[in-house]
């Protein structure tokens, strides 16, 4: 009995024996992998990014060769680190630091010792690396800016971090990677695929060759090439008009959405995130809180939009059937409501139509229009919700949907806003009268501007703006580029208040700023401004805002501009617009004195006056 048992045993053990190594063998390849990275040392060799080019065919973005000291740890042999550091340029605590970071990072994998080596730097170090075993130099591409401007559109590249690896295994430390602006949003397309190198080790940790004859070697594909929407020559000329000042202009074609420019001010030139000083010069950039040049005001700046607002306005109420085109309105200086309460208008004829009222911008016009939108319903929560629908038709309220990663959804309050700030849901239309006109609740991005603007240049619908023309050596773009956007305003609405944008220009508020032989309608707009220093609410100069499109008929450009602190519509953004408009339909200027009017101009003074110590004046 005690035979059989200790054989039954011996069995039972060899058994599992033999099943385990069968596992070990056959199943389990952890141990075959543990080896192979003992054994095998992989390289990768970096694509180039895809080249940017303006909708002409200009090219925007190229790429320059950069030189990058990697290191891997465990390969590291005992070295002379005084020398090494003299070579590098670092201290030998710096040297520590970086040896540390990349153990902690991956004992196998790479790790970046000293980034982006100049040419003169690498031929130097590249006659002395064979010295210092576990360290490679690496060859990479940066990306070379042809241009100066358009920085908040193109975005940068840099490095990769801890959170970005985790979150996507493709990259490795040190690795660059696609930050704001197309670099960002189209990473995906212009970084391209990585090649790889198997590279069998001996016991002593030497090179002997190819891993497996090199048959698991790829070679690296070049990233897509972009074309872009914006017009190289408008953005330039966009951002000069735009020194010494801040703000945002967007111009866009309204028959495609096609961004053909996108400026924000103050902006930088993008070649100052390139190379060695790229943390350097971000840093500065970052920490400037009062220009804000990383800040991108035509996409981020939420604005309260002004007099332009009046289009929708008008569009709303002949929508809901309150007003049509010939009922004439008064104006006894401005609006009253409630309780000898008054919303003030500036000086003009009177009594006055839809396109007069629009061409003159009658505030008391607009708010009458409103609150008969409003209380056309049983209520002002239903009002104000059909009042907020119509105006989410025009892509109001909230993103956009560009392919741009940067951005803010603006405002267009409802009935919830309301209910929220008076108590007991007890609020009427008179409440929100400061609606009308552009100002209360509501606000905008100065995109969001643009493309109603468009929306009325189309009679009613927009595509979607974007800044991808095309992809490769194909035209196609992402299909909700090419998808139609209705608004819920029927199509004959539209033509008086084209009418009456076209005679702001004609015999309204922008006569003086007419551009030669191009219809342009337009809406001026002045927009209130207040800031808190310390702790107190403080009024600062006015907003100038300005939206166009051109030429009437047959509209090629819609255009929004907003100037911070610059005083009144026509002063600086109805100027800027109509020198944008004129440079992209014809080509040159003609209107000389206005751009040297807007190119020699300055609001620097106004942006200090919340920071001097002088006590601040409102300077209209």
């Amino acid at each position: 009995m005690r035979k059989i048992l200790l054989l039954v045993v011996v069995l039972i053990t060899g058994v599992v024996f033999a099943g385990r190594l069968f596992y070990l063998q056959v199943y389990d390849t952890s141990f075959q992998q543990l080896s192979q990275n003992n054994a095998v040392k992989v390289l990768y060799d970096y694509p180039q990014r895809g080249y940017v080019f303006d909708r002409d065919g200009k090219l925007l973005v190229s790429n320059q060769p950069s030189y990058d000291v990697m290191v891997i740890p465990r390969e590291v042999k005992p070295l002379d680190t005084t020398e090494f550091c003299k070579l590098l340029k670092i201290s030998e605590g710096r040297f520590d630091t970086i040896l540390n970071k990349a153990r902690v990072y991956s004992p196998r994998l790479p790790s970046v010792v000293i980034p982006q080596l100049t040419k003169a730097e690498y031929a130097f170090l590249s006659e002395k690396m064979y010295k210092y075993e576990g360290f490679y130099i690496q060859k990479r591409s940066l990306r070379d800016y042809q241009v100066k401007h358009s920085a908040n559109v193109l975005g940068y590249i840099a490095e990769v971090n801890k959170r970005i690896i985790k979150e996507n295994p493709y990259y490795q430390m040190g690795e660059l990677i696609g930050k704001q602006g197309v670099e960002l949003q189209y990473e995906d397309l212009l970084r391209g695929v990585k090649g790889v190198k198997y590279i069998q080790k001996d016991r002593f940790n030497r090179d002997i060759g190819p891993f497996n004859n090199g048959v698991f070697d790829t070679l690296p594909k070049k990233g897509k090439d972009l074309q872009l929407t914006i017009d190289s020559e408008l953005q330039k000329y966009g951002e000069e008009l735009m020194v010494n000042k801040r703000g945002g202009i967007v111009a866009i074609e309204p028959k495609t959405g096609e961004i053909l420019s996108l400026v924000t001010a103050p902006n930088y030139d993008p070649g100052l995130l390139v190379g060695r000083e790229r943390s350097e010069n971000f840093t500065r950039l970052w920490y400037d809180t009062i220009a804000k040049p990383l800040f991108d005001r035509g996409l981020q700046g939420e604005y309260p939009p002004g007099s332009p607002f009046k289009t929708l306005t008008a569009l709303i109420g002949m929508q809901e059937n309150v007003i049509d085109t010939k009922e004439r309105i008064s104006c006894h200086g401005g609006y009253h409501y409630g309780r000898g309460k008054k919303l003030g208008c500036h000086h003009h004829a009177s009594p006055l139509s839809m396109v007069g009222g629009i061409a003159n911008s009658c505030n008391a016009y607009f708010c009458t229009v409103y609150r008969r939108t409003i209380e056309k319903y049983s209520t002002p929560q239903k009002g104000m919700d059909a009042w907020e629908n119509h105006l989410e038709s025009f892509g109001l309220g909230h993103y956009l949907g560009y392919d741009l990663p940067s951005g803010r959804p603006g405002k267009i309050p409802d009935a919830h806003t309301y209910n929220s700030m008076y108590p007991e849901n007890n609020w009427y239309a008179t409440a929100t009268i400061s609606n009308a006109i552009g100002q209360g609740e509501v606000l905008m991005t100065p995109i969001q501007m643009a493309n109603f603007t468009a929306t009325i240049a189309n009679r009613g619908w927009y595509y979607t703006p974007h800044v991808i023309k095309s992809i490769g050596d194909t035209d196609t773009i992402p299909k909700e580029y090419n998808q139609k956007h209705k608004t819920t305003i029927d199509p004959q609405n539209f033509e008086p208040i084209v009418e009456g944008m076209h005679e702001v220009y004609t015999r309204g508020t922008a006569s003086y700023i007419r551009i030669p032989d191009i219809e342009i309608c337009g809406k001026t707009g002045t927009a209130e401004n207040f800031i808190r220093v310390d702790g107190k609410r403080m009024q600062l100069t006015d907003h100038s805002i300005f939206v166009a499109f051109a030429p009437k008929d047959d509209p090629k450009i819609a255009i929004a501009v907003f100037v911070e602190n610059g005083y009144w519509g026509s002063r600086w953004a109805g100027r800027i617009a109509g020198l944008m408009i004129e440079k992209y339909i014809k080509g040159e200027i003609t209107r000389k004195d206005m751009e040297n009017y807007v190119l020699n101009g300055s609001l620097e003074e106004e942006y200090a006056k919340p920071y001097s110590d002088e006590p601040f004046k409102i300077n209209r």
